[in-house]
């Protein structure tokens, strides 16, 4: 029935050539459309959901069929065919309907792939994943989940045990490496078949990024953070050395407070942890986000937030419906981490609910990746803000005036470290995906080297690379995490200059006028236009790395 319905429509705007017809083709295309996907979609988040608090393999069985489902609806060769028609032909007198085919067209480009490897790819990422969700690493007798062992890696003074820690938190990468790097490799073969060199070069395209403007924004951003980054290491280094009675030059991996050297480690002069110890971190979010306007009460309501055993280790939001039901998945304890994790994750659901319920269900949805990526950035770095945790903590003006001598390096140390471990894993895919038979290995530590500045353990020979579960879950993405920092900057700098007028030292806490201004200029719009385009409405100039560097390096 939807293959003779597809042919009637089809006839009736490629034979008859007119763009009112063509209009009312594709508004008739994309209602049959969301009339399949949108009850598909809505299971399949539901059974993410409970895979993911349970870790029930049922669960996820069930998630890579519906999955699978979702992907087949998109390989159908003939409605890509009317899609690529009606994208090609343009003028279809109505912008909403031809931004929903651009849109619908990215979506089946993918998946025009024959079944059984769409099949096999899907199916094998879920394994992939159910092993990380139920993996903990072992320390001697100790089974460690991963809170325990960035703990240890925060606050324990052995080296030996912080080393044991360490190395437990890559033992998921030997366990997944090899289905991972067949994962890739099916992806890559996927890619080619539809013409591109491979899967990296076709997760640009089809997310409306170009690689060539890409890879210009890390090569600017790599000269522009080297000497301060570097600088600022060594005098981290120096603490550290102090701190583990060793010298520079010895320093390892373990010693650094995260396991992939992608956070700051909470300096000496500035542990953030006991402003949060003994707090409610749920109660303080809420209370903030009700405060701005924007509550996440009902969000809360529904999400899952503390650590229990089979429950997946990492933090998320999740937009099961479109139509209001957001979840956050967190393991919340009372630490300055924490409280940063559930504000960046209530700012990917605030722009998920608050997105206009009155646009159509393809539109209703952020405007890329990176830009709900820029929101949760932009409410996580409050967990550090000396304004806001005056006002949300009840701090004194004097604890307020000592935060502020440290915060500023601290947020600059933060932000360069991340900046670097972005380039680190940017750079790694891109080599992944075109030659995944090297030597993966020593390629992940040499880029390690250049851009963080940690060495290689001696003798050290595994794959380390494997044990970030984002080469799975979400392949070719981590670079939104950097533009989406760079967008927070800009969101930042037009909200205190224009908004807020608190000349770029605003703390939020009460602020409608930031919370009705993202809701209106942001939230609002969904994917209605491209990112940049909707960037430029919000903030006047298109994206640009210019306020990332002047809050943070300059």
């Amino acid at each position: 029935m939807v293959r003779e319905y597809l042919f009637i429509l089809l006839g009736l705007a490629l034979m008859l050539g007119c763009n009112g017809l063509n209009s009312r083709a594709s508004s008739r295309f994309i209602d049959e459309h969301v009339a399949r996907i949108e009850p598909i979609s809505r299971e399949a988040n539901l059974a993410y959901w409970e895979a993911a608090t349970t870790g029930k393999a049922a669960a996820y069985d069930r998630y890579a069929e519906l999955e699978l489902q979702k992907r087949q609806i998109y390989s159908n060769a003939e409605e890509y065919a009317f899609l690529k028609k009606m994208k090609e032909q343009g003028g279809l007198g109505d912008a909403v309907v031809a931004r929903e085919i651009e849109l619908l067209y990215l979506a089946y480009l993918p998946n025009q792939i024959e079944p059984e490897l769409l099949r096999e790819i899907t199916t094998l990422g879920a394994e992939v994943e159910k092993k990380f969700s139920i993996f903990r690493g072992t320390a001697g007798k100790r089974r460690l989940s991963g809170n325990q062992i960035e703990e240890i890696l925060k606050s324990e003074k052995k080296t030996g045990l912080r080393r044991e820690a360490w190395l437990a938190s890559k033992q998921v990468g030997t366990e997944v490496a090899q289905e991972l790097l067949r994962l890739v490799r099916l992806r890559n073969k996927a890619a080619q078949k539809l013409g591109f060199r491979n899967y990296h070069a076709l997760s640009l395209a089809v997310t409306e990024q170009d690689e060539k403007e890409l890879n210009k924004i890390f090569e600017e951003l790599y000269d522009l953070t080297n000497g301060p980054f570097f600088a600022l290491k060594h005098e981290l280094d120096e603490e550290l050395a102090r701190r583990f009675h060793t010298r520079i030059e010895e320093l390892q991996p373990w010693h650094y407070q995260d396991p992939f050297f992608q956070e700051s480690p909470m300096l000496e002069s500035v542990n953030l942890d006991q402003y949060y110890a003994g707090r409610d971190i749920r109660l303080l979010a809420a209370d903030f986000y009700r405060g701005i306007g924007l509550p996440i009460d009902s969000i809360l309501a529904k999400s899952d937030l503390y650590e229990r055993e089979g429950k997946n280790p990492h933090a998320f939001c999740t937009d099961i419906d479109r139509r209001g039901d957001v979840r956050i998945l967190c393991n919340l304890t009372d630490s300055e981490r924490w409280m940063e994790t559930i504000l960046h994750e209530g700012g990917h659901a605030v722009y998920s609910y608050y997105t206009n319920p009155a646009l159509p269900y393809l539109l209703r949805q952020e405007a890329h990746a990176f830009t709900t990526e820029a929101i949760a950035n932009f409410f996580g770095r409050l967990s550090r803000n000396p304004w806001w945790m005056e006002e949300m903590l009840g701090l004194t003006p004097e604890q307020r005036q000592e935060l502020l001598q440290v915060s500023a390096r601290y947020a600059r140390l933060k932000q360069l470290i991340f900046s670097r471990w972005a380039m680190v894993m940017y750079n790694f895919e891109k080599e992944l995906y075109a030659d995944p038979e090297q030597d993966l290995n020593a390629l992940w530590w040499t880029l390690v080297e250049k851009y963080q500045g940690i060495k290689k353990p001696a003798g050290r020979d595994e794959p380390d690379w494997a044990a970030k579960i984002h080469f799975t879950i979400v392949p070719c993405y981590y670079h939104n995490y950097l533009l989406g920092e760079m967008l927070a900057s800009q969101l930042h700098a037009c909200l205190t200059r224009s908004v807020l007028r608190e000349g770029g030292q605003a703390g939020y806490v009460g602020a409608t006028e930031a919370g009705a201004w993202l809701r209106e200029r942001v939230f609002g719009a969904g994917a209605s236009w491209s990112w940049n385009e909707m960037i430029k409405r919000a903030t006047g100039e298109p994206l640009t790395a210019r306020y990332f560097v002047e809050q943070f390096v300059n």
